[in-house]
């Protein structure tokens, strides 16, 4: 989920009681007291009785709260975050913003009928249940359904009006999905060890926050159109391969000296 800080919030004051700090940070006040008091965030200014809370409060609450949802224990965010500085939240957020931009292909929301149609098929409650047991749909209320990856389910759609049943176009995506993750893990467990690791050991230096942003903003797209490469090269040599196949088999099967 991308970080909340926006031109509106820039106009807005600059402290913040614990309610408002709480309500910004989308918590409940019990929750942003028992994160102060495992020192997740600092103590807040004092006014008499009245503690007044910052931006890089905020900021670090916020950070706490997207790396929850990302399903990180309390115990493990504790360790990480008492181990950077403090203002590297900010940056933190700028980083974990550009992972979560949505895609050219936001999730789309139709009706049951209209997920057939894309596949010239007839409503089939059996082809909804495998679409969402492989994550590509999520059933609404009511007869609508929501694409979760409308580029993928498009695609399949085209695919099996082509000619090839459902059931093989949906087989098709665990496989994928199955050799990209180790693809993708590969790639990012070198990008970490040569260009993140590095910045990590060095303290996390401020001068340096730009450059990283920028890295992973820009290895986005270059490692996409690499494995759209290696899956194009790929496919042709596997097309060359079964026509290969197929014309030595039609060669044995026809008759010495005569016409099959």
């Amino acid at each position: 989920m991308p970080a909340e800080p926006t031109s509106a919030e820039e106009t807005a004051p600059q402290e913040y009681t614990v309610d408002e700090l709480a309500a910004r940070a989308q918590m409940t006040v019990r929750n942003v007291r028992a994160y102060a008091g495992r020192g997740l965030i600092e103590a807040p200014r004092l006014a008499g009785r009245t503690g007044y809370y910052n931006r890089e409060h905020l900021q670090r609450l916020q950070l706490i709260r997207q790396l929850l949802e990302r399903g990180f224990t309390l115990a493990a965010i504790e360790k990480a975050i008492q181990s950077t500085p403090q203002g590297a939240a900010a940056h933190t957020l700028d980083l974990m913003a550009i992972l979560d931009l949505p895609e050219a292909d936001e999730a789309e929301i139709m009706p049951r009928d209209d997920l057939a149609a894309l596949a010239g098929v007839a409503r089939d409650s059996t082809l909804v249940d495998s679409l969402v047991e492989v994550g590509l749909v999520e059933t609404l209320e009511g007869d609508r359904v929501r694409l979760v990856e409308p580029a993928v389910v498009r695609a399949g759609a085209a695919a099996v009006t082509m000619g090839l049943r459902p059931e093989t176009v949906i087989g098709l995506f665990p496989t994928l999905q199955h050799h990209l993750r180790a693809i993708t893990d590969t790639f990012v467990r070198d990008v970490a060890a040569e260009l993140i690791q590095p910045f990590v050991d060095a303290g996390f230096p401020e001068d340096q926050w730009e450059h990283i942003i920028a890295l992973v903003d820009g290895l986005l797209p270059i490692a996409s159109q690499v494995t759209l490469g290696v899956f194009r090269s790929e496919f042709r040599q596997s097309i060359d391969a079964e026509i290969g196949e197929q014309i030595t088999g039609l060669a044995a099967r026809r008759p010495e000296g005569g016409v099959a």
